[in-house]
């Protein structure tokens, strides 16, 4: 069976807060997941050091040695866990600032 790593969203209606979680692919959305890797909240926050002008972040938490094992037995990320996943390093940026999308087939 197909396994994807994919977000299940969490929170309020304007405030939202999503877990990582490794899923079968053909299953609900809504559905218990096999497993929680981790928690993604977008909200950009400021650092607690009180810093005002310091640069905002969201904040990822990911079990990076569970994450390396379910990619490592087939697991497919979707299109949001793939950019997470490329954010820390687990996994090659799809698409890279500054290059061109080519399209296969086209003739020029």
């Amino acid at each position: 069976m197909v396994l994807k790593i994919r977000l299940a969203r969490f929170g309020k209606r304007h405030a939202p807060f999503y877990n990582i979680v490794v899923a079968h692919a053909r299953t609900a959305r809504g559905s218990k997941p096999l497993e929680v890797l981790g928690t993604y909240d977008p909200i950009p926050k400021t650092p607690t050091d009180g810093n005002e002008a310091a640069k905002k972040f969201k904040d990822i938490k990911l079990d990076i040695d569970r994450a390396k094992y379910w990619l490592g037995v087939g697991a497919q990320p979707s299109d949001p866990a793939w950019r997470l996943l490329s954010m820390i390093g687990l996994m090659e940026p799809k698409y890279r600032l500054g290059q061109e999308l080519k399209q296969e087939g086209a003739s020029s």
